[in-house]
């Protein structure tokens, strides 16, 4: 037996062993997010941690940036869990770590458990504890657990991707890919939107200046609302990287959930980079903001913030930061040219993230010199004109606030149209069909309006029109729908705003005088709170507005929208 083979058989002989022991283990199944967090501790990516963060590098990176050894470190990587799992564990303990199906990936040495300050960690990392203000801050919040685990991990299998498999490549490989082709300088890119021809001019620019070739390392992550979906964006990459010369470029896909950090998270993308085998790295001015792409009077973090951080720190961690230089299309010269390089008076030209969706959605041309072609047809494969798209109608609003109603009155004017299949997802209907084993708690509630969300997200994706018609009273299950069906098509949220004395004239269920007299709890608007919609895109009061008025009202918005086509009202 070769030397080969025979590390092989340990290995193999390892792996079983442990896998053995993990069966006797209190397991835990990690969301999506954890699973890239684990990922890339165990491909070393995230080098040099070997696991999640225990309590003094958590509270140290907090305060300094680092680790309790010295090492540069912006954010914390810790795995958060459930109170009632963090009360069965101890440290020294092992925990068994396994994929959403409870395929085992790793063993936790769990050496700390804590509850976390997330108060003080979301001013530390985003620079605010106002959720309203930063969308991450409401998601840690909100949806990460408040007790920590720290530990270091041993991996036995890598989270299972079926998709795209050549271009999942973890560090070693890179090293090993960059090598054989001869690259000394490599120049990473990492992004998580469409690149069209703009970016394909700044990232020539970049890596001229560094004499590098270019490593395209988009995320393979969480979506965001209102993005395309993972196979159609990554077709547009590789559709982008086509439109470069041979052995300039190489295309790899990163698991990485993305905090939105400004410069803590560029420095953390550039950490990345580097352990990939990356020598320099593009940084733009509004890198990892979470309004990028936007105005610089929209952006969070003062722009060029995260260029300086990467630039502070990038002799350090051994990485040199470029700046990724904005381009404008000069018209009268058919070119890209850098921004501070052109006269003032000069014609320009641009479209922004939101005019091309905006083109998408009414079906209207892209100019070549915006993108390219092979890109758009891309697009286009998967991102139809609204009025092919699928919708959801989400009415919420008190019991009697003419809910159910209207979206029956706007079932009929829709099947009239007879464009797209169309469900109707009553909050009655639900209850009896979906979720009749729920009570009316909080918690049952909210796990309701979720279903209510996920159906509607699937019949969105197949392009058909959802009708939901729930009470839906709390924000973060209304804002959890809109994000996951936004990703497939419209949503379009209706606040019925009926006051209640109307309602409770309406009250044809009994339900507001029996919780008058006692006879029931937990009902909307009485003993229970009703939170009002932050930001619905339509408000309609069914006390002075007739149900066929509201259903025009509704009908002129979509036609407004796109979403139908005014021929067809």
């Amino acid at each position: 037996m070769n030397d080969y083979s025979e590390s092989l058989l340990v290995h193999f002989r390892r792996v079983e062993a442990l896998k053995e022991k993990a069966s006797r283990l209190t397991s835990y199944n990690l969301n999506e997010r954890q699973q890239y967090d684990l990922e890339l501790l165990c491909n070393r990516a995230f080098y040099p941690l070997t696991g999640f963060m225990g309590q003094n590098d958590y509270e140290t990176v907090l305060e300094t940036g680092r680790m309790t050894d010295g090492s540069v470190w912006p954010i914390p990587i810790c795995l958060d869990i459930p109170e009632h799992l963090a009360k069965r564990l101890e440290p020294a303990q092992d925990l068994a770590l396994c994929d959403s199906e409870g395929f085992l990936l790793a063993i936790l040495h769990v050496q700390d458990i804590w509850q976390a300050d997330k108060r003080k960690e979301a001013v530390r990392v985003y620079g605010t504890e106002d959720e309203l203000k930063h969308p991450s801050v409401f998601g840690l919040f909100n949806r990460v657990h408040s007790w920590y685990l720290g530990g270091s991990i041993e991996g036995l299998h890598p989270p299972l991707h079926y998709d795209f498999i050549e271009f999942r490549l973890p560090p070693s490989e890179t090293h090993r890919r960059f090598t054989q082709n001869g690259w000394r300088n490599v120049i990473g890119f990492h992004t998580e939107k469409l690149l069209h021809c703009a970016h394909k001019e700044m990232i020539l620019q970049a890596a001229r200046k560094s004499r590098a070739h270019i490593f395209l390392q988009p995320v393979a992550g969480l979506p965001a609302p209102g993005d395309l979906d993972h196979f159609t964006t990554v077709y547009c990459y590789q559709a982008f990287v086509e439109q470069f010369p041979k052995n300039m470029i190489m295309l790899g896909l990163l698991p990485f959930a993305s905090r939105k950090a400004g410069p803590k998270e560029a420095l953390l993308q550039a950490l990345v980079k580097k352990n990939f085998g990356c020598t320099h790295f593009m940084v733009a001015p509004d890198q990892a903001d979470p309004f990028m792409h936007e105005s610089g009077d929209n952006l969070f973090y003062r722009p060029g913030e995260a260029q300086k951080r990467v630039e502070e720190f990038g002799p350090e961690i051994g990485i040199t930061m470029v700046p990724l230089t904005p381009m404008a299309y000069v018209r009268d010269q058919a070119r890209y040219l850098p921004r501070d390089r052109i006269e003032p008076g000069t014609e320009t030209q641009n479209i922004s993230s939101s005019e091309l969706r905006r083109c998408l959605e009414f079906d209207l041309d892209i100019p070549e010199w915006f993108s390219f072609p092979e890109v758009v047809a891309e697009i286009k494969k998967t991102h139809p004109p609204r009025h092919r798209q699928g919708f959801t109608l989400f009415l919420t609003g008190l019991s009697g606030a003419g809910k159910s109603t209207l979206a029956r009155v706007l079932y009929v004017k829709f099947m009239e149209l007879r464009d797209r299949p169309v469900t109707l997802l009553d909050g009655d209907i639900v209850r009896s069909n979906l979720s009749s084993e729920l009570n009316f708690s909080k918690e049952h509630r909210e796990i309701n309006v979720r279903r209510i969300g996920f159906v509607a997200s699937e019949i969105t994706k197949n392009r058909g029109i959802a009708l939901c018609a729930p009470i839906a009273p709390y924000e973060e299950a209304r804002r959890h729908n809109r994000e996951l069906i936004s990703q497939y098509g419209g949503y379009i949220e209706i606040h019925m705003n009926t006051p209640l004395e109307v309602c409770e004239q309406r009250d044809r269920k009994g339900i507001y005088a029996k919780a008058k007299q006692g006879l029931m709890t937990g009902v909307t608007g009485v003993d229970d709170p009703y939170i009002p919609p932050l930001n619905p895109e339509l408000t309609i009061d069914t006390s002075s507005t007739t149900q066929a008025e509201a259903a025009q009202q509704v009908l002129l918005y979509l036609a407004e929208q796109g979403y139908i086509k005014n021929d067809g009202m």
